[in-house]
Protein backbone atom coordinates (compact mmCIF):
# COMPACT_ATOMS: atom_id res chain seq x y z
CA UNK A 1 0.00 0.00 0.00
CA UNK A 2 1.52 3.52 -0.87
CA UNK A 3 0.82 5.94 1.35
CA UNK A 4 -1.13 9.15 0.08
CA UNK A 5 -0.46 12.47 -0.07
CA UNK A 6 -2.33 13.28 3.24
CA UNK A 7 -0.81 10.72 4.67
CA UNK A 8 2.46 11.89 4.18
CA UNK A 9 1.65 15.67 4.34
CA UNK A 10 0.00 14.71 8.35
CA UNK A 11 3.30 12.68 9.46
CA UNK A 12 5.89 15.72 7.75
CA UNK A 13 4.00 18.50 9.54
CA UNK A 14 6.36 19.61 12.62
CA UNK A 15 4.71 18.96 16.24
CA UNK A 16 3.87 21.60 18.26
CA UNK A 17 6.04 20.22 21.17
CA UNK A 18 8.69 19.85 18.91
CA UNK A 19 8.66 23.50 17.80
CA UNK A 20 8.52 24.46 20.91
CA UNK A 21 11.99 22.49 22.04
CA UNK A 22 13.50 23.69 19.15
CA UNK A 23 12.83 27.75 20.26
CA UNK A 24 14.25 27.24 23.77
CA UNK A 25 17.30 24.45 22.50
CA UNK A 26 18.27 24.71 18.88
CA UNK A 27 20.05 22.03 17.06
CA UNK A 28 23.81 22.97 17.58
CA UNK A 29 26.01 23.73 14.19
CA UNK A 30 28.14 20.09 14.25
CA UNK A 31 30.80 22.11 12.20
CA UNK A 32 30.79 24.98 14.97
CA UNK A 33 29.99 27.69 11.72
CA UNK A 34 33.41 26.77 9.89
CA UNK A 35 32.54 25.13 6.18
CA UNK A 36 36.09 23.12 6.10
CA UNK A 37 35.29 21.74 9.82
CA UNK A 38 37.55 18.62 10.05
CA UNK A 39 35.93 15.27 10.39
CA UNK A 40 37.52 15.27 14.19
CA UNK A 41 35.98 18.39 14.80
CA UNK A 42 32.79 17.76 13.60
CA UNK A 43 32.90 14.55 15.64
CA UNK A 44 33.97 16.26 19.10
CA UNK A 45 31.51 18.71 18.40
CA UNK A 46 28.81 16.35 18.34
CA UNK A 47 29.99 14.23 21.34
CA UNK A 48 29.86 17.33 23.74
CA UNK A 49 26.44 18.22 22.45
CA UNK A 50 24.99 14.61 23.79
CA UNK A 51 27.74 14.77 26.56
CA UNK A 52 25.58 17.64 28.07
CA UNK A 53 22.01 15.65 27.50
CA UNK A 54 22.78 12.38 28.68
CA UNK A 55 22.02 13.01 32.31
CA UNK A 56 17.95 13.79 30.88
CA UNK A 57 18.33 10.15 29.51
CA UNK A 58 16.01 7.20 30.96
CA UNK A 59 19.37 6.02 32.34
CA UNK A 60 21.92 8.06 32.37
CA UNK A 61 24.80 6.37 33.42
CA UNK A 62 26.32 3.03 34.81
CA UNK A 63 23.79 0.96 36.78
CA UNK A 64 26.38 -1.75 38.04
CA UNK A 65 23.88 -3.15 40.69
CA UNK A 66 21.79 -4.84 37.77
CA UNK A 67 23.87 -4.33 34.59
CA UNK A 68 27.55 -5.50 34.52
CA UNK A 69 29.77 -3.70 31.80
CA UNK A 70 33.02 -4.49 30.29
CA UNK A 71 35.19 -4.01 27.47
CA UNK A 72 36.49 -6.35 24.72
CA UNK A 73 38.30 -6.70 21.86
CA UNK A 74 37.07 -8.49 18.99
CA UNK A 75 39.51 -9.81 15.77
CA UNK A 76 38.23 -8.79 12.43
CA UNK A 77 39.11 -10.37 9.18
CA UNK A 78 42.34 -7.72 8.28
CA UNK A 79 43.89 -8.94 11.37
CA UNK A 80 42.89 -5.76 13.17
CA UNK A 81 40.63 -5.48 16.53
CA UNK A 82 37.81 -3.33 17.19
CA UNK A 83 36.37 -2.75 20.58
CA UNK A 84 33.30 -4.07 21.95
CA UNK A 85 30.95 -3.36 25.31
CA UNK A 86 29.30 -6.23 26.77
CA UNK A 87 26.35 -6.09 29.15
CA UNK A 88 25.33 -8.55 31.41
CA UNK A 89 22.07 -8.55 33.55
CA UNK A 90 23.36 -8.69 37.23
CA UNK A 91 19.57 -9.61 39.02
CA UNK A 92 17.23 -10.09 36.41
CA UNK A 93 19.08 -13.36 35.41
CA UNK A 94 16.89 -16.08 33.63
CA UNK A 95 17.99 -19.66 32.92
CA UNK A 96 18.48 -18.21 29.07
CA UNK A 97 19.48 -14.87 28.18
CA UNK A 98 18.52 -13.72 25.20
CA UNK A 99 21.54 -11.86 22.89
CA UNK A 100 20.96 -8.46 21.32
CA UNK A 101 24.05 -6.94 18.90
CA UNK A 102 23.49 -3.16 18.71
CA UNK A 103 25.44 -0.53 15.76
CA UNK A 104 25.77 2.71 16.68
CA UNK A 105 24.98 6.04 14.73
CA UNK A 106 26.48 9.05 13.37
CA UNK A 107 25.96 8.60 9.44
CA UNK A 108 29.56 6.18 9.17
CA UNK A 109 31.39 8.90 10.22
CA UNK A 110 30.49 9.74 13.76
CA UNK A 111 29.47 8.15 16.99
CA UNK A 112 30.88 5.69 19.95
CA UNK A 113 30.43 3.03 22.01
CA UNK A 114 27.91 5.74 24.44
CA UNK A 115 25.60 6.06 21.67
CA UNK A 116 23.89 2.41 22.54
CA UNK A 117 24.96 2.74 25.90
CA UNK A 118 20.97 3.63 27.20
CA UNK A 119 19.65 0.84 25.16
CA UNK A 120 22.04 -1.74 26.14
CA UNK A 121 21.64 -0.97 29.92
CA UNK A 122 17.62 -1.57 29.28
CA UNK A 123 17.58 -4.46 27.46
CA UNK A 124 19.89 -6.32 30.09
CA UNK A 125 18.34 -5.07 32.81
CA UNK A 126 14.55 -4.96 31.76
CA UNK A 127 14.48 -8.09 29.23
CA UNK A 128 17.19 -10.03 30.83
CA UNK A 129 19.49 -9.72 27.76
CA UNK A 130 22.90 -10.16 27.08
CA UNK A 131 24.18 -7.12 24.98
CA UNK A 132 26.70 -6.52 22.69
CA UNK A 133 27.49 -2.58 21.68
CA UNK A 134 30.02 -2.77 18.45
CA UNK A 135 32.35 0.16 17.67
CA UNK A 136 33.05 -0.44 13.98
CA UNK A 137 35.97 1.62 12.51
CA UNK A 138 34.19 5.21 10.67
CA UNK A 139 35.01 7.06 7.49
CA UNK A 140 36.96 8.52 6.08
CA UNK A 141 39.62 6.66 7.71
CA UNK A 142 37.99 3.45 7.06
CA UNK A 143 35.84 3.91 4.05
CA UNK A 144 32.74 1.19 2.91
CA UNK A 145 32.45 -1.92 3.51
CA UNK A 146 35.25 -1.91 6.66
CA UNK A 147 32.58 -0.79 8.89
CA UNK A 148 30.10 -3.35 7.51
CA UNK A 149 32.72 -6.35 7.85
CA UNK A 150 33.71 -5.35 11.09
CA UNK A 151 29.76 -5.66 12.37
CA UNK A 152 29.19 -8.93 10.60
CA UNK A 153 32.90 -10.20 11.78
CA UNK A 154 31.26 -9.52 15.40
CA UNK A 155 28.22 -11.02 14.60
CA UNK A 156 30.15 -14.42 13.39
CA UNK A 157 32.20 -13.77 16.87
CA UNK A 158 28.73 -13.29 18.88
CA UNK A 159 27.32 -16.53 17.34
CA UNK A 160 30.51 -18.70 18.13
CA UNK A 161 31.08 -17.56 21.30
CA UNK A 162 27.54 -16.84 23.12
CA UNK A 163 27.07 -20.06 25.35
CA UNK A 164 24.95 -20.01 29.09
CA UNK A 165 28.52 -21.25 30.44
CA UNK A 166 30.57 -18.42 28.96
CA UNK A 167 32.07 -15.89 31.24
CA UNK A 168 31.96 -13.33 28.15
CA UNK A 169 28.92 -13.45 26.36
CA UNK A 170 26.32 -15.41 28.69
CA UNK A 171 23.80 -15.79 26.54
CA UNK A 172 21.73 -18.95 24.55
CA UNK A 173 20.93 -17.37 21.38
CA UNK A 174 18.31 -20.04 20.77
CA UNK A 175 16.20 -18.08 22.91
CA UNK A 176 16.69 -14.65 20.95
CA UNK A 177 19.42 -13.11 18.99
CA UNK A 178 18.89 -10.03 17.38
CA UNK A 179 20.31 -7.27 15.69
CA UNK A 180 19.72 -3.61 16.08
CA UNK A 181 20.65 -0.11 15.81
CA UNK A 182 19.81 3.71 14.57
CA UNK A 183 19.96 5.61 11.30
CA UNK A 184 23.51 4.06 10.05
CA UNK A 185 23.09 1.61 13.17
CA UNK A 186 20.09 0.78 11.47
CA UNK A 187 20.74 0.24 7.66
CA UNK A 188 24.26 -2.05 9.42
CA UNK A 189 21.48 -3.79 11.40
CA UNK A 190 19.49 -4.35 8.30
CA UNK A 191 22.40 -5.71 6.30
CA UNK A 192 23.57 -8.00 9.07
CA UNK A 193 20.32 -9.19 8.74
CA UNK A 194 20.47 -10.17 5.17
CA UNK A 195 24.00 -11.35 5.44
CA UNK A 196 23.42 -14.07 8.26
CA UNK A 197 20.63 -15.24 5.85
CA UNK A 198 23.09 -15.33 2.67
CA UNK A 199 25.60 -16.50 4.54
CA UNK A 200 23.96 -19.54 6.85
CA UNK A 201 24.18 -18.11 10.15
CA UNK A 202 23.93 -20.58 12.95
CA UNK A 203 22.09 -20.22 15.63
CA UNK A 204 20.03 -18.07 13.36
CA UNK A 205 19.19 -14.11 13.61
CA UNK A 206 15.66 -14.38 15.37
CA UNK A 207 15.13 -10.47 14.84
CA UNK A 208 15.99 -7.26 13.80
CA UNK A 209 15.60 -3.68 15.19
CA UNK A 210 15.54 -1.15 12.92
CA UNK A 211 15.25 2.63 13.85
CA UNK A 212 15.27 5.61 11.25
CA UNK A 213 17.34 3.63 9.24
CA UNK A 214 19.21 4.66 5.85
CA UNK A 215 18.46 1.98 3.48
CA UNK A 216 17.95 3.21 0.05
CA UNK A 217 20.36 6.27 -1.60
CA UNK A 218 18.59 9.19 -3.45
CA UNK A 219 20.94 7.94 -6.60
CA UNK A 220 19.83 4.39 -6.94
CA UNK A 221 16.14 4.31 -6.51
CA UNK A 222 13.97 1.84 -9.41
CA UNK A 223 11.52 3.30 -11.30
CA UNK A 224 8.94 1.23 -9.73
CA UNK A 225 9.59 3.12 -6.25
CA UNK A 226 9.83 6.30 -6.99
CA UNK A 227 6.01 7.33 -5.48
CA UNK A 228 6.72 6.02 -2.39
CA UNK A 229 10.21 7.87 -1.91
CA UNK A 230 9.36 11.28 -1.56
CA UNK A 231 10.44 12.42 2.18
CA UNK A 232 14.61 12.50 1.06
CA UNK A 233 13.68 15.92 -1.08
CA UNK A 234 10.34 16.87 0.70
CA UNK A 235 11.35 16.65 4.62
CA UNK A 236 13.31 19.74 4.66
CA UNK A 237 12.18 21.04 8.44
CA UNK A 238 14.06 18.17 9.81
CA UNK A 239 16.06 19.65 12.66
CA UNK A 240 18.94 17.00 12.51
CA UNK A 241 19.47 15.61 9.53
CA UNK A 242 19.74 17.92 6.18
CA UNK A 243 20.03 15.69 3.24
CA UNK A 244 21.61 17.66 -0.09
CA UNK A 245 21.25 16.19 -3.56
CA UNK A 246 24.08 14.46 -5.21
CA UNK A 247 27.36 14.09 -3.25
CA UNK A 248 27.87 15.05 0.75
CA UNK A 249 29.82 14.87 3.71
CA UNK A 250 28.58 11.29 4.32
CA UNK A 251 29.28 10.03 0.63
CA UNK A 252 32.40 11.68 0.13
CA UNK A 253 33.90 10.23 3.31
CA UNK A 254 32.25 6.50 3.24
CA UNK A 255 32.97 6.28 -0.43
CA UNK A 256 30.70 3.81 -0.42
CA UNK A 257 29.10 1.59 -3.57
CA UNK A 258 25.27 2.98 -3.58
CA UNK A 259 24.47 -0.31 -5.85
CA UNK A 260 25.86 -2.59 -3.46
CA UNK A 261 22.66 -4.17 -0.72
CA UNK A 262 25.73 -3.90 1.55
CA UNK A 263 25.18 -0.15 1.79
CA UNK A 264 21.71 0.06 0.07
CA UNK A 265 19.47 -3.26 1.91
CA UNK A 266 16.50 -2.26 0.09
CA UNK A 267 18.49 -3.01 -3.16
CA UNK A 268 19.20 -6.89 -2.12
CA UNK A 269 16.98 -9.14 -5.23
CA UNK A 270 16.11 -11.47 -2.35
CA UNK A 271 14.49 -10.07 1.10
CA UNK A 272 12.22 -13.38 1.71
CA UNK A 273 13.23 -15.75 4.57
CA UNK A 274 14.49 -12.54 6.66
CA UNK A 275 13.95 -12.34 10.62
CA UNK A 276 10.87 -10.32 11.99
CA UNK A 277 11.44 -6.69 11.82
CA UNK A 278 10.72 -3.64 14.24
CA UNK A 279 10.73 -0.36 12.65
CA UNK A 280 10.38 3.12 14.38
CA UNK A 281 10.50 5.73 12.03
CA UNK A 282 10.18 9.99 12.55
CA UNK A 283 7.71 11.77 10.06
CA UNK A 284 9.69 14.52 9.88
CA UNK A 285 13.09 12.59 8.92
CA UNK A 286 14.13 12.47 5.52
CA UNK A 287 15.13 8.81 5.74
CA UNK A 288 11.15 8.26 6.62
CA UNK A 289 9.83 6.92 3.17
CA UNK A 290 12.75 4.04 2.48
CA UNK A 291 11.97 3.08 6.12
CA UNK A 292 7.84 2.84 5.14
CA UNK A 293 9.50 1.12 1.76
CA UNK A 294 11.07 -1.54 3.35
CA UNK A 295 8.67 -2.23 5.67
CA UNK A 296 5.75 -3.02 3.53
CA UNK A 297 8.07 -4.50 1.13
CA UNK A 298 9.23 -7.65 3.84
CA UNK A 299 5.59 -7.49 5.12
CA UNK A 300 3.15 -7.64 1.78
CA UNK A 301 5.99 -9.16 -0.66
CA UNK A 302 8.36 -10.83 0.88
CA UNK A 303 6.51 -12.34 3.86
CA UNK A 304 8.47 -11.24 7.08
CA UNK A 305 6.86 -10.39 10.18
CA UNK A 306 7.47 -6.99 11.06
CA UNK A 307 6.33 -4.08 13.74
CA UNK A 308 6.19 -0.74 12.81
CA UNK A 309 5.76 2.92 14.90
CA UNK A 310 6.07 6.27 13.04
CA UNK A 311 6.05 9.32 15.23
CA UNK A 312 4.54 12.00 13.12
CA UNK A 313 5.86 15.77 13.23
CA UNK A 314 9.17 14.39 15.20
CA UNK A 315 12.63 14.58 13.20
CA UNK A 316 16.00 12.13 13.07
CA UNK A 317 16.69 10.81 16.38
CA UNK A 318 14.42 13.57 18.08
CA UNK A 319 14.93 11.36 21.37
CA UNK A 320 18.14 11.87 21.80
CA UNK A 321 18.40 15.32 21.40
CA UNK A 322 15.51 16.60 23.12
CA UNK A 323 15.36 13.58 25.71
CA UNK A 324 12.71 15.59 27.83
CA UNK A 325 9.92 15.67 25.61
CA UNK A 326 7.05 13.42 26.55
CA UNK A 327 7.22 11.70 22.86
CA UNK A 328 10.29 10.85 23.75
CA UNK A 329 10.00 9.12 26.88
CA UNK A 330 6.95 7.44 25.19
CA UNK A 331 9.82 6.30 22.11
CA UNK A 332 11.95 5.23 24.97
CA UNK A 333 9.01 3.10 26.38
CA UNK A 334 7.95 1.59 22.71
CA UNK A 335 11.68 0.64 21.95
CA UNK A 336 11.41 -1.96 25.07
CA UNK A 337 8.13 -2.75 24.10
CA UNK A 338 9.43 -3.52 20.45
CA UNK A 339 12.23 -5.37 21.71
CA UNK A 340 9.88 -7.66 23.68
CA UNK A 341 8.01 -7.97 20.67
CA UNK A 342 10.68 -9.10 18.62
CA UNK A 343 11.74 -11.74 21.29
CA UNK A 344 8.05 -12.88 21.33
CA UNK A 345 7.44 -13.41 17.74
CA UNK A 346 11.24 -14.44 16.33
CA UNK A 347 11.71 -17.02 18.88
CA UNK A 348 7.98 -18.73 18.29
CA UNK A 349 8.70 -18.41 14.27
CA UNK A 350 12.44 -19.45 13.88
CA UNK A 351 12.87 -22.87 12.47
CA UNK A 352 15.40 -25.43 13.91
CA UNK A 353 17.28 -28.16 12.97
CA UNK A 354 16.21 -29.27 8.74
CA UNK A 355 14.03 -26.84 9.06
CA UNK A 356 16.66 -23.76 9.60
CA UNK A 357 18.64 -25.37 7.00
CA UNK A 358 16.12 -25.51 4.64
CA UNK A 359 14.76 -21.55 5.12
CA UNK A 360 18.56 -21.17 4.25
CA UNK A 361 18.48 -22.70 0.53
CA UNK A 362 15.16 -21.46 -0.34
CA UNK A 363 16.13 -17.92 1.17
CA UNK A 364 19.25 -18.25 -1.35
CA UNK A 365 16.33 -19.20 -4.56
CA UNK A 366 15.13 -16.45 -6.35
Amino acid sequence: MVRSHEERRRMGTPAPELLAALYQAPFPDLSGGHADASVADIRQNRANHLAKLRHLYAIPGPIPDLVRESLHQVAVRDGSSIRVKIYVPVKHSPERSPLIVMMHEGGWMMGDLTDEDLNCRMFARDLGAVCVNVEYRLAPEHAFPTGVNDCWDVVRWCARSASTSSNILPADPEVGFIVGGASAGGNLAAVMTQLSRDEGLMPLLTGQYLCVPALLWSDVVPEKWTAEYKSRTESTSDPVLKLREGKDRTTESLKADHSSSLFCPLLHHNLRGLAPAYFQLAGLDPLRDEGLLYERVLREESGVSTRLEVYEGYGHMFWTNWPTLHRSQEFVHDTLEGMKWLLATGVSSAPSGDAALLRTVKAHQV
